[in-house]
């Protein structure tokens, strides 16, 4: 097999379909690109689950001064009553021993500034005395609240209780509702890669039909006729491949760290999960062009 030859031919079949082949390219990148981001963003997902749900804890916050609570009445807890409550949530089971921590206003408003860092307009019109005072549980067992936060409900003094868990719980399925559409828009944008891949070998073959026919009947293998169909295939993959590369490593720069700027990922995306969602791209990018080449090429070409 003349490898002159098959590089010859593959040039002439990109040369003349270069439309199509810039549309497969293209499709292919934009179609590798959406499967990566979405493995980049399950990555993420999962990191962050590990990180964070182990540091999940109860908040519960107290009745102040002018708190809108109907179990406050308007009326403020009391150190004393404080000290009684902290005692009485130490002996919840499930709370971690000397995980009951206490969090006055100015703590409260600390915390407040340092979360909304970015939105300078709130933060200058809160004021110390707006910060609810609470008591956060630290749990044994994340996964095990329920029974914590109805035991710590009913106690006098207790204005509210939140479960950090239920909040990241719903950040973490819009992530999921956001990873499971990226990859949906990737698989049917591969689907009409395959398609159009299909039409350019099918087209190839067609403005080549007067050699292929000379090369059967010079006696040809249907491999050595097929290969330079299925080469263009795999070129096309590969470009758009490389592009579906420089699309992820962009993301990961211009999205994915700009993300932890504002939110407290905790386990940022590292180059490693970057560089294995690249590698899965490219790889699948190859395969379904050169498996859509040989399809078509089965059914078209007559060897």
């Amino acid at each position: 097999m003349r490898a002159n030859f098959i590089f010859s031919e593959v040039w002439i079949g990109l040369r003349r379909n270069l439309t199509m082949t810039i549309a497969v390219v293209i499709t292919v990148a934009v179609g590798m690109a959406m499967l990566g981001v979405g493995l980049m963003i399950n990555s993420q997902v999962s990191m962050m689950q590990s990180y964070w749900y182990d540091k999940v804890e109860v908040s519960v916050f107290l009745c102040n001064q002018g708190t809108a609570s109907e179990r406050c009445k308007g009326k403020g807890i009391t150190d004393e009553e404080t000290t009684a409550l902290k005692a009485q949530l130490e002996k919840i089971p499930g709370v971690a021993p000397g995980g009951v921590i206490y969090e006055n206003q100015q703590q409260a408003y600390e915390n407040f500034k340092q979360s909304f860092a970015t939105n300078k307009a709130l933060i200058d019109a809160a004021t110390v005395k707006d910060m609810p005072t609470s008591f956060r549980l630290k749990l044994t067992d994340p996964e095990n609240y329920e029974p914590i936060v109805k035991a710590a409900e009913v106690l006098p003094g207790v204005s509210q209780v939140i479960n950090q868990r239920e909040l990241i719980g719903k950040f973490f399925s819009m992530l999921d509702t956001l990873r499971w559409a990226a990859i949906t828009i990737a698989i049917i944008l591969v689907l009409a890669a395959a398609l159009l891949i299909g039409n350019t070998v099918r087209l190839s073959a067609f403005n080549r039909r007067r050699e292929t026919g000379i090369m059967r009947l010079v006696g040809a293998s249907n491999l050595y006729i097929q290969l330079p169909f299925v080469m263009e295939g795999m070129i096309a993959g590969l470009i758009g491949g490389v592009l579906a590369a420089v699309l992820l490593i962009a993301a990961k720069v211009f999205m994915f760290e700009e993300i932890t700027k504002f939110i407290a990922i905790g386990a940022p995306l590292g180059w490693d999960e970057v560089a294995t969602s690249i590698t899965l791209t490219m790889v699948i990018g190859v395969l379904i062009c050169v498996l859509a080449s040989f399809v078509t090429l089965r059914r078209y070409l007559r060897v």
